[in-house]
């Protein structure tokens, strides 16, 4: 009885922090969505002294599907673990959402933005801590 509950904390904690990660990457995304323009504007200028300067709009489009398929993965992923599911769609999730703080991550080193880069490693702690819970229940 003991190892099903276990079992069944650790599900909930999967379930919960793959909801986070959805949230988190959702509204990420569609506020790239909703606002390129602006967004797009702000990117040239913040990568305006960078080799990233002439490929801005193509990064934020790459980025943009990045963020939104991570958290239409990790919603997947936590509803299907919420249904008894195996928690393979949620890993795919966690690791997408890795891949795509790493792509964040390079993009503030390589604009200089050392506190824009700090501020995304609690983000990376996250994801991987999501991907390791996940591992556990497999």
């Amino acid at each position: 009885m003991d190892e099903l509950h276990n079992l069944l904390q650790w599900h909930s904690l999967g379930v919960i922090l793959l909801i986070v990660l959805a949230v988190l990457f959702i509204q990420s995304g569609l506020d790239k969505v909703t606002d390129y323009h602006g967004n797009l504007e702000w990117l040239k200028g913040h990568f305006s002294k960078s080799i990233f300067k002439n490929i801005v709009p193509l990064l934020l489009i790459i980025i943009t599907i990045l963020e939104v398929a991570s958290g239409l993965l990790c919603l997947g992923g936590g509803l299907m673990l919420l249904a008894g599911n195996g928690p393979d769609v949620g890993k795919f999730g966690a690791m997408l959402c890795l891949i795509s703080l790493a792509c964040l991550f390079l993009g503030q080193r390589v604009a200089k933005d050392y506190a824009g880069a700090a501020s995304l490693v609690p983000y990376i702690l996250l994801a991987a801590s999501t991907f390791a819970v996940l591992q556990l229940i497999s």
